[in-house]
C-alpha cells in the first residue's frame, strides 16, 4: 500500500498559514505535518481557528530543528519551488510527482518553503526532485495553503476519497404543465397589450416559448412561477367591497345631493 506523503513546512511564519495548510491537507486525505523551526514557535494559538476543524493534523504535527532531521526517514524528498535556484535536479509537475509517489512504496516528503521567500537553495539541495507548477510568469505568487492544496489534490486522485453527496433532482415538469404556464403568461401579456406590432406577434410568442423551455423546469418551479403570475394578475384587478358592490359610491352621491 502506498504511504501518504509527509508535508513538511519549512520555517513557516504565521500560525494562520499553518492552520490553512492543515485544512488543505485534510481535505485531500493527508494528515502528517512536520514543521521545521516555525518562526513563532509551536503550538501556535492562531493555527486552530484557521484550520477550520483539521485539528487532527495540528495535534499530530511534529517540530524539527532542521530540514535534514525532518526528512531523515524519507526515501524520496520533493521540494516545491517555482525556480530551480541553480540546483540541477529532475523537475516534475504535481501530477507527475503524485504518480511517482503512488508507484513507490517508500516514504516520501514534500517540502514547502516559508511564505515570504520560499525554500532556500540549501533546502532544495536536500531534495531529490523539484516540484513546480506551470504558472503565470508575470505573477508567480502562491500562498502556502494554495501550494499545499495543489500538491495534495494531485496526490488524492490516486486514493479513494468520499465523493460529494449526490443531490436528487426534482421531477421535471411535463409538457402539459409547461404549456399551461406559457398559456397563462401569454394571456396576461395579451391583456396588457404586450404584443405589438401585431405582425410581430408570432415571432415574439416563439421567442418567449424558446426562452421558457430552455431551463428545464421542474414541476415545483412551474407551480411557483404560475403562483407568481396569478398573484400579479390578481393585483391588477379592481377591489370590490364585499356585500354591496358599488354601494359606497351610491351613498356618497346621495350625501352630496342632500347637502
Amino acid at each position: 500500500m502506498t504511504s501518504a506523503p509527509v508535508i513538511v513546512l519549512v520555517r513557516p511564519q504565521l500560525g494562520e498559514n499553518i492552520g490553512k495548510a492543515a485544512r488543505a491537507m485534510l481535505n485531500f486525505g493527508l494528515t502528517e505535518m512536520r514543521l521545521v523551526a516555525p518562526r513563532d514557535g509551536w503550538p501556535n494559538p492562531s493555527a486552530g481557528p484557521a484550520a477550520s476543524g483539521a485539528d487532527i493534523v495540528l495535534e499530530q504535527a511534529q517540530v524539527y530543528a532542521s530540514v535534514a532531521e525532518a526528512v531523515a526517514d524519507c526515501a524520496q524528498v520533493y521540494a516545491t519551488t517555482v525556480r530551480k535556484r541553480g540546483v540541477t535536479k529532475p523537475v516534475m509537475t504535481p501530477e507527475a510527482a503524485a504518480t511517482t509517489i503512488h508507484r513507490d512504496p517508500a516514504r516520501s516528503a514534500i517540502l514547502f518553503g516559508p511564505e515570504r521567500s520560499g525554500l532556500e537553495t540549501d533546502d532544495v539541495a536536500l531534495a531529490r526532485t523539484i516540484v513546480t507548477v506551470p504558472i503565470n510568469p508575470e505573477f508567480g505568487s502562491l500562498n502556502l495553503a494554495q501550494a499545499v492544496i495543489l500538491v495534495a489534490y494531485e496526490w488524492s486522485k490516486g486514493v479513494a476519497l468520499a465523493q460529494p453527496p449526490v443531490v436528487e433532482l426534482p421531477d421535471p415538469a411535463s409538457q402539459d404543465e409547461l404549456d399551461g404556464m406559457i398559456a397563462q403568461l401569454d394571456a396576461m401579456l395579451e391583456a396588457a397589450h404586450f404584443y405589438f406590432p401585431p405582425d410581430r406577434t408570432p415571432t415574439t410568442r416563439r421567442a418567449l416559448r424558446t426562452l421558457l423551455t430552455k431551463p428545464g423546469w421542474s414541476t415545483q418551479e412551474v407551480r411557483t412561477l404560475r403562483g407568481v403570475l396569478s398573484a400579479l394578475d390578481g393585483a391588477k384587478r379592481p377591489k370590490i367591497a364585499k356585500g354591496n358592490p358599488g354601494g359606497g359610491l351610491r351613498q356618497r352621491r346621495s350625501n352630496a345631493a342632500n347637502s
